[in-house]
This record gives C-alpha cells, sequence and structure tokens, in this order.
C-alpha cells in the first residue's frame, strides 16, 4: 500500500531522439507494474460465514450453522488480475532530446493543470547553414545549396531580434490584457503575460548560442510550439540571410517549471527513483500551478 500511495503526481523523464512518447511512458508503465506486482503482495481480507454443519443430537444429527472466517475470493491475485496504473503525457514530440513529463494517479488532473496554464517551454536548437531540403531538418529531402560566407554573428542577431519584436506583439494581441491597467503591469513584473487559451506558435525570447558556420546553435522560449515550427523557424532564418538553414537538432531542456535536473535517465526508471522524483516535485508543482492558473 504504501508503494502505490507514493505513486501520486508528475515527475519527469529524459526521452531521447528517435524515440515516440508513447513507448517512452509505455516502457516506464510497464517498468513500473513489474516492479510493484513483484512486491510482497498484503494478506488477503477475511469475510466471516456462516456454514450449515451437521452436528449430533439428542434426535439424531441435526443441521447447525457455524461461524467460520473465509478468505475473499475476489481478492486474490489470480481473480482480480495483475494491478494496473494510469501513466498520461504531456505531448507527442518523437524526434527529439527531451525531457517529457509523466503523471500518474492524481498527476493525471495535474496534467491538465499544466496544459491549462499554457507555459512557456525551452530548447536548444541547432542549425547548419548551406543547405535546404523538404522537412526542414538534415535528414530530409535535399533541395538547395547556397553560399553562407556572408553570414555573419551581428547579422544573425539581428535577425533573431525581429522575430523575438514580431512574436511579442503577437503575444501582447492574444493575452486580451489592456496594456494600460495595473493587472497588466503586476502581470508583466511577474513574467506571466501570455495568452490563456490555444495559439498559434508564439517565441517569448530567442538568442544565439554558438555561431560557427556553417553551423550554429540557437535557444527559443516558446508557447504552443511543435517540432517541425521549430525546424521551419531556422528554415526562415536562412531565408532572411539570404542564404538557407537546416535544423540538425531540436533538444527541449525546459518545460514549464521542470528542468534537465529533474528528469530521469533511462537507467532511473523504476520505483523508489520515481516515488522520490514525485515527492521532490511535489510542492513545486502545487505553488507554480496556483501562481500561474491563478491569473486566468
Amino acid at each position: 500500500k504504501a508503494a502505490w500511495s507514493g505513486l501520486n503526481g508528475l515527475f519527469t523523464v529524459y526521452k531521447p531522439s528517435g524515440v515516440a512518447s508513447l513507448r517512452v511512458r509505455d516502457s516506464v508503465e510497464t517498468l513500473l507494474l513489474k516492479e510493484l506486482n513483484s512486491l510482497k503482495q498484503p494478506d488477503m481480507p477475511q469475510q466471516v460465514r456462516f456454514l450449515p454443519t451437521t452436528v449430533e443430537g439428542n434426535a439424531g444429527k441435526e443441521l447447525t450453522l457455524t461461524v467460520t472466517q473465509l478468505p475473499v475470493l475476489a481478492a486474490h491475485p489470480l481473480v482480480r488480475g495483475w494491478r494496473r496504473i494510469l501513466i498520461s503525457l504531456c505531448d507527442l514530440m518523437a524526434s527529439c532530446f527531451c525531457i517529457s513529463v509523466l503523471g500518474v494517479g492524481h498527476g493525471n488532473k495535474l496534467l491538465t493543470d499544466l496544459y491549462d496554464a499554457h507555459l512557456t517551454r525551452t530548447y536548444t536548437v541547432r542549425g547548419l547553414f548551406g543547405k535546404a531540403t523538404d522537412d526542414f531538418s538534415d535528414t530530409g529531402k535535399l533541395i538547395e545549396k547556397t553560399t553562407f560566407d556572408h553570414v555573419t554573428r551581428d547579422k544573425l542577431e539581428r535577425i533573431l531580434a525581429v522575430i523575438q519584436g514580431t512574436n511579442h506583439k503577437a503575444l501582447l494581441m492574444y493575452s486580451k490584457i489592456d496594456l494600460k491597467t495595473q493587472e497588466a503591469y503586476e502581470l508583466a513584473v511577474e513574467g506571466l503575460i501570455r495568452p490563456m487559451e490555444k495559439t498559434p506558435p508564439l517565441i517569448t525570447a530567442i538568442r544565439c548560442l554558438q555561431f560557427a558556420p556553417p553551423e550554429f546553435q540557437l535557444e527559443i522560449q516558446c508557447l504552443h510550439e511543435t517540432q517541425k515550427y521549430l525546424r521551419k523557424v531556422v528554415h526562415e532564418i536562412g531565408l532572411e540571410l539570404k542564404s538557407t538553414a537546416v535544423c540538425t537538432q531540436v533538444r527541449r531542456i525546459r518545460d514549464g517549471f521542470f528542468t534537465l535536473d529533474s528528469a530521469l535517465l533511462r537507467t532511473h526508471w523504476n520505483l523508489r527513483n520515481i516515488r522520490k522524483s514525485i515527492q521532490d516535485s511535489r510542492i513545486k508543482v502545487q505553488v507554480e500551478l496556483q501562481r500561474n492558473l491563478g491569473h486566468q
């Protein structure tokens, strides 16, 4: 019972590239169930039954009822089957390295609250100048090759500033907040200005981490994004710089208030570590969700 009671909340795992999020969820679920069902099972509950028996009496054999305790067979593992748990996940990105937030027990409802809070996520995105493909990735069908000798870091950062400014205007529009009010000022101070409904992908911050042509690396903070959208951003940056670019890697390093530091590696997907991760994040989840959902 103690093992089951600790499985209520949110935890994060590190998902390798090329592995579907649903497969990660199923793997975690299978490993947890295997470990839980291998634990010593509690004794079956007993029930009182009045069973008919015969006893010798003055008039010969007489039928009477005897109080007897019998196990509740409905609780027997061979009757009820193996215990099950439901684990939910927050997104379905397949071909990127990322942290994935999973919910178990009461955490399934918390995942819905996390989605409704519309929190930002942070990615590191690697790009390569000089090529264009049909799906904006380096593994897609090659469409065009271009030169990139004229591209400098200053030019790249100017383009990034334009992208951030354009998206910031869209963010204010979708947030539907009167910027002249005290509420807007307080939300801006706390960094809580964002749309409270589903919108097109929005970039809240973007900067260059590395620039070593033809390779470069960006850090992108965004809302409601998809992997294809992030790849397209790299493609459009290449076009704005009078060149071309493809995306070589997408890696999520933050999901809302969850970071890489709290993500469990594949070797740590077990009952003890998952329970500890849920326990460690419980207060933070409660505080952050109350803080972010309280402004809706």
